[in-house]
């Protein structure tokens, strides 16, 4: 007996619209765009109209397509001292860290673009039924759990840095809403019907973004009609590399991610896991090389040291691809890059339809497009975005992103789809999900819950659950190491689903991120 389908996600109610697409006849491609706008009521701060996103796409008769709908910076600047943008510290409880948000740090959004772009390719239920789920969420409200009242702490001065976000975020005692408490949006739900019902244009040509740029014109914004008139959803293919016995998709440049996370498997290809187990010191001590030589990649300054250090340790071996890394240079680097990528969907169906679907928001800029309930991003706030600091960025121009949603096909049959947030971490935490479904043969659940590993500028993050000399192992070539809780919010949300052959499916949310998973 085969399976219906599977879906993994970021919240349990994000699940529950994808499934009861599903339970309509609706197919994978359905499923995730449901999910994705019950994502903007129910992950508020993770995924937003007014974000950015990737979806990678494939269909049963063999056809795969990334569509690219992420933000675009603005087609002109105004000065500095003209525009809305300021620091907000985010408190994590044992650390701060600074954010830029307000009306300047608004890029072009490209979210309502993609849901149109690809439900008019790939949709077989009319956007009504797929935007169903997510109006009756928000005017029912959702109910806030543990992880999202500790999330609205974190970023609780964004989402009170206007009158629109106290009124929506804070209770009766103006105190923000909490665990336990229901968060209504009828803004929200009355915008999601007009957009269902009018289409795309009623945000990028009508009356929602006519108030946008409006409101950009006076208090400090950079979006104008043009931005907004001009923006387009790119089809690109996908990126694709052999790595053992699997065909692996993934997103391609200008985005970052999935040219990193090739690279890095180019590196593991040529080391033999044989006899190392999982966890082992044999393999973080692996994983602790490559993603040290993969940091080294993502720095344009010094990737041609990391080419040059990566012919080194493979004596005679090859273990990159310089074909790769050019791409890099030429496709990445020209783009500028807001590597935040906050939640993801992974859905496959009964046919073998694959979805994975990854969007952003950054943190928000703390501005709610009044009467629509929607909070824009604060893309153009990030801070290594020009090397040359803020305001520098080139005009008109599709940011890049670490977000890489994945495919991967096993010679046997089976197939994976997996995604994450997690800013830097991304392309790390879908790595080491990979090498644990393709090297170790983990069950998905077991594969996404293992204890991770992050090397980035020299740090060893480390959560608990490797053994003492594993950790040292990795840890040896840095120069800091700090260790994390298990399961810690730091190394993203690689929520999977997984069809074998005979198409049983199953699937696992991340519970470092709130996942949730449902299989039919």
């Amino acid at each position: 007996m085969t399976g219906k389908g599977a879906i993994a996600c970021g919240h349990p109610a994000t699940a529950a619209a994808a499934r009861e697409i599903l339970d309509d006849g609706g197919n994978a491609f359905d499923a995730a765009l449901a999910g994705l706008c019950a994502a903007t009521v129910a992950e508020p701060v993770f995924c937003s109209l007014a974000g950015g996103g990737h979806l990678l796409a494939y269909r049963t008769d063999g056809f795969s397509q990334v569509y690219d709908f992420f933000v675009e910076t603005p087609r002109r600047r105004r000065p500095p001292a003209d525009i809305d943008f300021r620091p907000v510290l985010a408190d994590f409880g044992t650390a701060t860290q600074e954010f830029h948000i307000g009306l300047g740090a608004i890029a072009t959004p490209g979210v309502i673009a993609g849901l149109f772009a690809a439900h008019a390719d790939l949709g077989s239920l009319p956007m009504s039924r797929l935007a169903a789920p997510a109006i009756r969420l928000a005017r029912d409200g959702v109910d806030l759990r543990p992880i999202d009242g500790y999330i609205f702490d974190v970023v609780g001065r964004i989402l009170t840095a206007r009158p629109e976000g106290r009124s929506l975020f804070t209770g009766p005692d103006g105190r923000l809403l909490g665990a336990g408490q229901r968060l209504r949006q009828p803004d929200l739900a009355a915008t999601l019907e007009a957009l269902a019902a009018e289409g795309p244009d009623l945000f990028y040509r009508g009356e929602l973004g006519h108030r946008l740029v409006a409101d950009c014109r006076a208090l400090g914004g950079q979006i104008t009609d043009a931005d907004l008139a001009e923006y387009e959803v790119v089809r690109r293919p996908p990126l694709e590399r052999r790595y053992r016995d699997a065909r692996i998709l993934t997103n391609p440049p200008p985005s970052s991610g999935g040219i990193l996370i090739a690279f890095a498997l180019g590196l593991l290809e040529h080391v033999d896991f044989a006899g190392r187990g999982p966890g082992s010191a044999d393999h973080l001590g692996a994983l602790a090389k490559v993603m040290t030589l993969t940091d080294k990649a993502r720095v344009e300054s010094r990737l041609h040291e990391a080419t040059a250090e990566a012919e080194e340790e493979a004596a005679a071996a090859r273990l990159f691809d310089p074909a790769l890394l050019a791409r890099y240079v030429a496709e990445v680097l020209a783009h500028p890059c807001n590597p935040r990528g906050t939640t993801h969907i992974s859905v496959v169906d009964a046919a073998g339809n694959i979805a994975a679907l990854s969007t952003s928001n950054g943190e928000g800029c703390g501005y709610i497009l009044p009467g629509t309930g929607i909070m824009l991003n604060n893309m153009l706030g990030e801070e290594d975005l020009s090397p040359h600091g803020f305001h520098a960025w080139p005009e008109g121009c599709r940011m890049s992103s670490m977000m890489a949603p994945t495919l991967a096909f096993r010679d046997d049959g089976r197939v994976a789809a997996l995604g994450s947030g997690g800013s830097n971490r991304i392309r790390t935490a879908i790595l080491q999900v990979l090498v644990n479904l393709i090297d170790f043969d983990m069950a998905v659940e077991t594969a996404v819950s293992a204890p991770r590993l992050h090397i980035e500028n020299g740090v060893a993050n480390l959560e608990d659950g490797f053994s003492e000399a594993a950790a040292m192992t990795a840890a040896a070539g840095a120069a800091r190491t700090i260790h994390w809780p298990p399961h810690n919010l730091f190394f993203g949300g690689v929520h999977t689903v997984t069809r074998n052959a005979a198409g049983h499916c199953t699937g696992a949310g991340d519970p470092r991120r709130g996942g949730a998973a449902v299989i039919l």
